[in-house]
């Protein structure tokens, strides 16, 4: 055995049994005369810092400890590298007091002892202890590295410590390591996630090396930050400079095209991935069916997710979320029910998106026997996301009451989205009294949000309430709350035109063209019998006024654009900022008719699939 050597001479010896404990173990020894099988003890000390290190690899805490007892019975412990071993043992096990114990009890400090204790509490999350390590090394007088203070940075990162974070980079500058490739994406990752988006790109800019693991850093940073355009134009620049893809580069990139719905981009995206192999892996391929079903293409998502070779709860789950997001909720129970018989266990996401399928369709006593099952039989407790699709699921089937009662008796607050959510249910079944409550707790969690105040302003219209209509916009002028104006937009030969009602659509260089199209449009669509639906205008006014006001929506004019442009057997597909109106859903289903198109709507909530004169969500919107 290597750890053994063969002696005739007199030496000091370790030559014990050592412990089955470990895994180490002593051939038989050889009868020879004048000669004796003797370990030392520099090769002891090799045998257990190579088990160690096999340890830390395989996480087997328990043989690790067996281990640090051979070396504290040796009276080994005072060797320095074998410490810093330990503590990377312990810190991989997640056992960081064991780690900090080691640390604290040797006798000689390393630049790697600092540096591995810091990485440790970073690993662990714990990034105010990895920040008060740093202070007491520079403290101690203690040699530091570039991987000290990229560790620190990111445990900063983890906790969002701005403060902190430029102090840190102050402390970069004066230790000339800014331009380092570890600190400097470190830091720009900081600032990115303390939403310092500028100073992050000032960092990147201004670095002389740039990695991989720092572009794909930049462009998550973009993506944390809703700057999807800009990761997309980064991405390119990559691309041309020719930095090495990685499969962090992809799944920032795509997620940045599925916010956009920007389905060509995303096909190109999909292209390198085949390109390079990356779609084996299980978590590219969930972004990709993630973008295919955010950009309207539900077939192409299902598709994808057919040829993943293995496929985790991840992925299943973004597909069950597709099929719910695009008003398939039969697709989605069949999914989750073979999901099970692939022997996965659903988690409380999959139940989320079963529930929204449920949600988007009426389906109540489905939603309620889904609700019922998460904690019978997968032993999931359902949080505030299930809660708020319960009562989703209850207020668009009429239920109102119910929804009240079972907010009244969650475990605990509700938030915004499920006083939204009832709020919605009483403007559809024009319930004044519930709404109102609904609206003062929405006023109170989210002031600034002007479409709380439309949407009372609404359901006051709707029964007629002229005097509360004008007390709830006078209110909504003292709150400065700005309400988000409406816009839809639609992608043709790589470029996205955008439009919006009155000042906003004149802008379009073919703005008159369009006028002229959707008119003819409508004179069409009157012949059907399509006047417009004037009750979903809620203002005060004459009703032919209120056919004007409806005449020129955004969606609107965005499908006639898309009608003059795209082939005749491409869908038309538009994304639009806010909920698609009442009208705009009717005149949708008409032009489906008239013109033999399937039209493809994203609005803020979910997807409209129209084809000959039917929309996929059943009326459930």
């Amino acid at each position: 055995m290597k750890a053994l050597c063969r002696s005739n001479k007199s030496y000091t010896t370790y030559y014990r049994c050592i412990s089955s404990i470990s895994t180490a173990q002593l051939d038989p020894p050889i009868q020879e005369e004048d000669h004796v099988w003797v370990c030392t003890r520099a090769t002891f000390l090799q045998i257990q810092q190579t088990l160690i290190q096999k340890c830390a690899r395989r996480r087997a805490i328990s043989q690790g400890k067996s281990c640090h007892a051979q070396i504290i019975h040796f009276g080994l412990q005072a060797d320095t590298l074998t410490s810093n071993m330990l503590i990377n043992l312990y810190s991989k096990c997640g056992t960081l007091d064991y780690s900090r114990n080691v640390f604290d009890e040797m006798r000689l400090r390393s630049v790697v002892s600092w540096n591995t204790m810091i990485g440790a509490y970073t690993q662990n999350g714990d990034g105010e202890g990895a920040l008060k390590l740093f202070v007491r090394m520079l403290g101690e007088g203690s040699e530091f590295s570039e991987f000290a203070l990229s560790s620190v940075l990111c445990a900063c990162a983890s906790k969002i410590l701005a403060f902190e974070s430029k102090q840190l980079h102050a402390f970069a500058l004066k230790a000339s390591m800014e331009s380092n490739a570890f600190v400097g994406t470190a830091l720009l990752d900081v600032y990115a996630k303390c939403r310092f988006i500028e100073d992050a790109f000032r960092v990147f800019e201004l670095m002389p090396e740039k990695s991989d693991v720092t572009w794909s850093s930049m462009m998550a940073g973009f993506v944390q930050n809703d700057l999807y355009e800009e990761a997309l134009s980064l991405f390119l620049k990559a691309q041309r400079t020719g930095v090495e893809i990685n499969m962090f580069t992809i799944s920032s990139v795509l997620s940045a095209c599925a916010a956009l719905a920007a389905l060509i981009e995303g096909k190109q995206v999909h292209a390198i991935v085949y390109k390079t192999g990356f779609g084996a892996n299980e978590y590219i391929a969930s972004s990709l069916v993630d973008v295919y079903a955010k950009c309207g293409s539900i077939k192409q998502s299902h598709a994808v997710f057919c040829d993943a070779e293995e496929k985790n709860v991840i992925l299943w789950n973004t597909m069950i979320s597709g099929f719910a997001r695009h008003a398939r909720p039969l697709e989605a129970m069949i999914l989750f029910e073979k999901m099970q018989q692939m022997f996965l266990c659903p988690n409380e996401v999959t139940y989320v998106s079963l529930l929204s399928a449920c949600a988007h369709m009426g389906l109540a006593e489905k939603g309620r026997k889904y609700f019922d099952m998460m904690k019978k039989e997968h032993n999931v407790s359902p949080n505030v996301f299930h809660y708020s699709c319960m009562v989703d699921i209850l207020g668009r089937s009429g239920q109102i009451s119910e929804a009240k009662d079972l907010i009244d008796k969650m475990p605990f607050e509700a938030t915004a989205s499920i006083w939204g959510s009832l709020l919605a249910s009483c403007r559809v079944y024009r319930n004044v009294e519930l709404a109102e409550v609904a609206a003062r707790k929405l006023f109170e969690i989210e002031p600034n949000n002007a479409g709380n105040h439309v949407l009372l302003s609404n359901i006051y219209a709707a029964n007629g309430r002229w005097e509360d209509v004008a007390a709830a916009r006078k209110l909504l002028k003292i709150s400065e709350a700005k309400k988000e104006r409406g816009k839809s937009w639609i992608e043709i030969k790589d470029r996205v035109h955008s439009f919006m009602v009155g000042v906003g659509a004149i802008t379009h260089p073919r703005i008159g063209e369009i006028y002229s199209r959707l008119d003819n449009l409508l004179e069409e669509m009157e012949e059907l019998g399509f006047k417009g639906h004037i009750e979903h205008d809620l203002h005060d006014v004459e009703d032919d006024y209120k056919r004007e006001l409806l005449k020129h929506h955004s969606e609107k004019l965005a499908f006639t654009f898309g009608l003059m442009c795209l082939p005749s057997y491409a869908p038309i597909r538009i994304m639009k900022n806010l909920r698609i109106c009442g009208d705009c859903h009717e005149f949708m289903k008409v032009a489906s008719t008239v013109t033999g198109r399937e039209i493809i709507v994203r609005d803020n909530n979910r997807f409209h699939h129209f084809r000959e004169g039917y929309c996929s969500c059943g009326e459930f919107w």
